[in-house]
């Protein structure tokens, strides 16, 4: 298994495959299949036993690996989520002579909420996350955290199948990923369309030589050469792996570096034309976020402007300046909202319903930050068809 065999001196010579190691001719095995085949500091990524903090943690955040898996905190001085953007902590309040709130600040860490009860602070994990505070963290951040027939897609563990596979095709997951094929009696592309096969009249046997690729024997997105009366199989350009089994480069966000998203099937940088005039992007966890230069405010998916001067400080406390706030959130003494159609975590950023195609339904496209269909709903059953 996952091994070749060459002539050498009238004999055959077996040798393990590119990136697998072991005896040849008992069968070769990748790097890792379980993060337990590598050290406690490494995860295995794509059978690689590889540091899986890259990309995993937000702006302004750090990260440490404890048993294979990534965990974030926002650095010093800093607050927020710190699997998407951590902000500057807001100053200490001074004291006032109102009573102690047990929950000022909050004692809970990160991800967490806080109820006063009896005068004492009570941390729970939000909603979403799981573990116990100060350690509240998502569900997943990398696809081992969950079950094999399930992917981590926004930090949650859901089945990648969805809304991945074309009309007439069937869809199995293997380790995390989609793989689409057409349903029986059925031929094309799984990913966007299967068509029923149409079967020509059989013709009346002639005596010519036959031909070793009629049908093809190499499987979807693979060419077939004749080569001798034998067929030679290769996957056609742009897909990769070994005939019968060619696939795209990707078909969801998590078979890419995290700091890259899957666009047609392409693993490929999100950030151009994501941001507004005067933002910065950066991609982590395979989405583009978006935050005005220094010196510029305002909406960074849409235009950042420079900030006006500051008015004098007012004599009196106002638990909004500063801003305790994310990007694209107002402020409402002291407790923070995001701004019409932006939805998230108003105290580490809001974000519009969709940036990429890929944020929105198979049927929908993201169409001025909204998922919306492209094209009249008559137009689409007929491109089903």
């Amino acid at each position: 298994m996952n091994a070749i065999c060459k002539e050498y001196n009238g004999a055959g010579s077996c040798s393990c495959l590119p990136e697998y190691n072991g005896n040849p001719y008992e069968g070769c095995r990748p790097e890792c299949v379980i993060n337990s085949d590598c050290t406690p500091q490494k995860a295995c990524v794509k059978n690689k036993c590889q540091n899986p903090c890259a990309g995993t943690c937000g702006q302004n955040a750090e990260c440490y690996v404890t048993n294979h898996l990534p965990s974030c905190t926002c650095i010093p001085g800093f607050t927020g989520d710190p699997y998407k953007y951590c902000i500057p902590a807001p100053p200490p309040q001074q004291p006032l002579a109102d009573p102690i709130n047990p929950c000022v600040p909050s004692p809970c860490g990160p991800n967490s909420q806080c109820k006063e009860i009896n005068n004492q602070a009570v941390c729970s994990c939000l909603q979403s996350y799981v573990g116990n505070p100060p350690n509240c963290r998502p569900e997943c951040v990398v696809n081992s955290e969950c079950g094999k027939p399930k992917a981590c897609r926004n930090l949650k563990c859901v089945d990648p199948c969805i809304n991945a596979c074309g009309s007439n095709s069937k869809c199995k997951v293997i380790n995390h990923s989609p793989i689409c094929s057409c349903k029986e009696g059925f031929t094309g592309d799984p990913f966007s369309s299967c068509y029923a096969i149409q079967y020509l009249p059989s013709l009346p046997i002639q005596n010519e030589p036959i031909n070793p690729c009629v049908p093809s024997p190499c499987g979807l997105y693979s060419y077939c050469k004749d080569s001798n009366g034998y067929p030679s199989c290769s996957c056609q350009e742009n897909y990769i792996g070994s005939p019968p089994n060619c696939r795209p480069e990707c078909t969801i966000n998590e078979e890419c570096p995290k700091d890259k998203a899957c666009m047609k099937q392409k693993c490929q940088d999100p950030c151009p034309g994501s941001c507004g005039v005067n933002a910065l992007c950066n991609v982590y966890n395979h989405n583009p976020i978006c935050s005005c230069i220094e010196g510029y405010t305002g909406d960074p998916f849409t235009s950042c402007y420079i900030k006006p001067t500051s008015p004098p400080k007012p004599q009196y406390d106002d638990p909004c300046n500063p801003s305790p706030c994310g990007s694209n959130a107002v402020c409402n003494n002291g407790v923070c909202s995001c701004l019409s159609e932006y939805q998230g975590d108003p105290y580490s950023g809001c974000r519009p319903e969709c940036i990429l195609n890929t944020d929105c339904p198979i049927i929908k496209a993201c169409i001025n930050n909204k998922c919306k269909r492209s094209m009249p709903r008559n137009m689409w059953n007929k491109c089903n068809l």
